[in-house]
């Protein structure tokens, strides 16, 4: 059976946060699940484009989200708006960890961190950690990865503050989603040990249409290498909204199982979800176990232990 956005089922009473949802993937992801019921927690850093899509947003949709100011390359941004949102909610039914940076040039985040691990896994566990309270009576995690983990072997703390001197973009743009999904998987592990009541999921859209296929040439100055990025992905590019669909199926699917990993079908870079499987890399425990403890000292941030104290 081909499953379509239709199939989303009601999602009415059900609040949903979405990062870097003023465009591409998370735009579409908000806006369908804005369609289907769900009242939306619009996370961005820039909160007057945040405001601009929300009316988007509500004009297509019929219905408004809110706006959250989140910058995830800032630890003390991603403290507040975790705040913010525990002191306005009693449960959050699916964080949607979409937000990302793709190959720029080498930057560090306000803490310190390489830009993309710091910004795609660290940032994105810090607010699942401080967010935690709220995701404890069978709410969903969907972590957003993408076919390029498989492109890294596995990675080290080292690279977590990485000098510029060795830094390699699309390395570690790789590395930051072999993280997302060693994140992923040890996070479902950890809250069924924990005995938690929520379900750990991945997803990766293929090779879609998105702004953020062309930030990396566009930050790093090249005009023609950006000209030409642009030129394939509209040839073999599928749409930001069909780029969507495994983040719309992982989230609102209702028989998916713990740990599940969702991409399109067909070899994996476009087309309907269906359950894909990780690389092997991101199926080691050890290494997932050691980025947790690396994450942890990183961010002050323990997302199971927060609940268990």
């Amino acid at each position: 059976m081909t499953w379509r956005t239709a199939d989303i089922p009601d999602l009415t009473g059900r609040l949903a946060l979405v990062t870097g949802a003023t465009s591409g993937l998370g735009y579409e992801t908000a806006l369908e699940l804005l369609r289907h019921g769900a009242d939306v927690l619009v996370a961005a850093r820039n909160p007057e484009k945040a405001a601009q899509v929300a009316e988007t947003l509500t004009q297509k949709a019929g219905r408004a989200p809110t706006v959250l100011e989140l910058d995830l390359a800032d630890l003390a941004s991603v403290q507040r708006a975790a705040e913010e949102v525990v002191k306005s909610y009693d449960k959050l039914d699916l964080l949607i960890n979409n937000a990302g940076v793709m190959a720029p040039p080498y930057r560090q985040t306000l803490d310190g961190f390489e830009l993309q691990l710091g910004t795609n896994h660290l940032g994105h566990f810090a607010l699942t950690g401080r967010l935690f309270p709220l995701l404890l009576k069978g709410s969903r995690v969907v972590t957003v990865s993408s076919f390029m983990h498989r492109t890294v072997r596995g990675l080290s703390e080292d690279d977590l503050r990485r000098p510029a001197g060795s830094y390699r973009k699309w390395e570690s743009y790789g590395k930051s989603k072999l993280a997302n999904l060693l994140f992923m998987l040890e996070l479902d592990r950890r809250a069924r040990a924990a005995g938690v009541d929520l379900l750990s999921v991945g997803a990766h859209p293929g090779y879609a249409s998105t702004h953020l296929q062309a930030a990396g040439p566009e930050l790093a100055g090249r005009a023609v290498q950006a000209q030409l990025w642009a030129a394939a992905t509209r040839v073999v590019a599928q749409s930001a909204a069909a780029g969507a669909w495994p983040s719309l199926y992982a989230a609102t699917y209702p028989d998916l199982r713990p740990g599940s990993f969702v991409g399109p079908s067909f070899f994996e870079y476009r087309g309907t979800p269906k359950v894909v499987l990780p690389s092997r890399a991101a199926q080691d425990p050890e290494l997932a176990e050691r980025l947790w403890a690396w994450s942890v000292e990183a961010t002050g941030v323990d997302p199971v232990l927060t609940v268990l104290k």
